[in-house]
């Protein structure tokens, strides 16, 4: 029978991206200490397995205690150690899990994770520790998301996050400046720049949003080919970005701007602090100022205030706005929030599914009247992995794992981070099909 292997611990990172790079850190002490650590790997073994969890939203939440359940027997037949559990999902119900999962050894929240490094044993004889900042990358060595920011003080009705991560917190432009300095001369070429809001970076540190300047001082370290910008908020939006992308080759003319509606009655509702004229306005400058961009959204169906109405104000707000990414979900009444107690959630939801699929229908349509027009073009792709003759890769404005791929026929001796060009033969809604030339 398999044991647990001593000096070996398991890192199971559930949820987003931002969550990934708190995994990437824990890995980075974790190895400092002289421990060998499998990532994601669907048999753990090791003698610690610490899974990191995600607490957002009701799939996520039951995603994360089915892990930890599917843990607690291989525990209990002797497969795997000690389970350590860390996270949103910990941060936000830390008392009542403890009370009804007795099967996890050790509990931390989102940020005292490290309190879980000071108990091991030093099993490397070396006494340097590496700055908490420092990363082992999961991702491929060509890419990493670089997460500028923790933390929310929007206060959204429907959102839960804030009551996680607290207040809005940046991290000072030189230490982010160091990191990407680091990662560069590990090979990384493209930085995704992440935060729970990036509107708001630097109004806590300097007194005054400072994205632009980050941005720019970022773009001008040698060997970073790619900055793209994630999780930018509408309201308050720093428009001196805008400057910054049109001018530097290296800024991706690429936004992930969350909007969630257009209807006044339900952004009111919602609590976005910005109006339908507001958000038509900040679109429309930011195409202007960025010609090119291509924007990439979120929105909601079925919040409480949504009626036929406001739902055909959303459907005309997606047909004239052509979104180049959008993606889309029901709203699902989560505890701890300014809408579970303020509204009823009267919404049936087969009608909130049909207008998500609706939605998600029209957008379909757009994608691929977008990447019909891409056809005959020549895109600079990064390679992200190769497969036999084929390989698989993204444009500027693709961000991993959301976006479409580009898949390119023979093309010939490339490797993952190479840039190549490619000329677009085919389109699809989500992919794109192409030629190295």
């Amino acid at each position: 029978m398999n044991r647990p292997k001593r000096g070996l611990i398991d890192v199971i990172s559930l949820g987003c991206s931002k969550n990934l790079v708190e995994s990437e850190r824990l890995i980075r002490q974790l190895e400092a200490k002289g421990y060998k650590v499998n990532f994601d790997s669907e048999h753990p073994q090791g003698e610690y397995v610490v899974v990191n969890t995600c607490g957002f939203i009701s799939d996520a939440k039951e995603e994360s205690i089915n892990v930890i359940l599917e843990l607690g027997d291989l525990k209990a037949k002797g497969r795997i150690g000690k389970i350590v559990v860390m996270g949103c999902l910990s941060q936000r119900y830390l008392e009542t899990l403890k009370q009804e999962m007795p099967e996890v050894d050790t509990w931390y929240g989102k940020f005292d994770w490290p309190g879980f490094i000071s108990q091991l044993s030093d099993l490397s004889g070396e006494s340097a520790t590496p700055p908490l900042w420092e990363r082992s990358l999961t991702t491929p060595p060509h890419t990493a998301y670089l997460k500028i920011s923790e933390g929310c003080n929007r206060y959204c009705a429907f959102c839960a996050i804030p009551s996680i991560t607290g207040r809005h917190t940046s991290r000072p432009i030189e230490e982010i400046e160091e990191e990407v300095r680091a990662l560069v001369k590990k090979g990384v070429k493209e930085f995704n720049v992440i935060a729970q809001d990036l509107s708001a970076y630097g109004t806590d540190l300097y007194g005054g949003r400072k994205l632009g300047e980050l941005i720019s001082r970022l773009a001008d370290i040698k060997g970073v080919e790619w900055i793209r910008l994630h999780y930018a908020y509408p309201a308050d939006f720093p428009k001196e970005v805008l400057d910054v992308m049109a001018n530097k080759d290296n800024v991706c003319k690429y936004l992930d701007i969350a909007l969630q509606h257009i209807s006044d009655p339900v952004l009111k509702n919602m609590r976005r602090h910005i109006t339908k004229d507001d958000t038509l306005s900040l679109l429309k400058e930011i195409r202007e100022k960025v010609p090119g961009i291509r924007i990439r959204t979120t929105l909601m169906t079925g919040f409480p205030g949504e009626g036929e109405k406001e739902f055909e104000e959303l459907i005309d707000f997606v047909k004239t706005q052509r979104f180049d990414r959008m993606g889309a979900f029901t709203y699902c009444e989560e505890e701890d929030t300014y809408a579970a107690s303020h509204y009823k959630d009267i919404v049936p939801q087969n009608v909130k599914q049909e207008r998500l699929d609706r939605l998600m229908s029209l957008q379909q349509e757009i994608a691929q009247e977008l990447n019909d027009s891409l056809v005959g073009t020549i895109q600079k792709v990064l390679i992200d992995r190769v497969e036999g003759e084929k390989a698989f890769g993204r444009t500027q404005y693709d961000s991993p794992e959301v976006d479409p791929e580009v898949i390119i026929n023979n093309a010939g001796k490339v490797k993952p981070g190479d840039f190549v060009n490619v000329k677009i033969t085919e389109a699809y809604p989500f992919e794109l099909i192409g030629e190295r030339v």
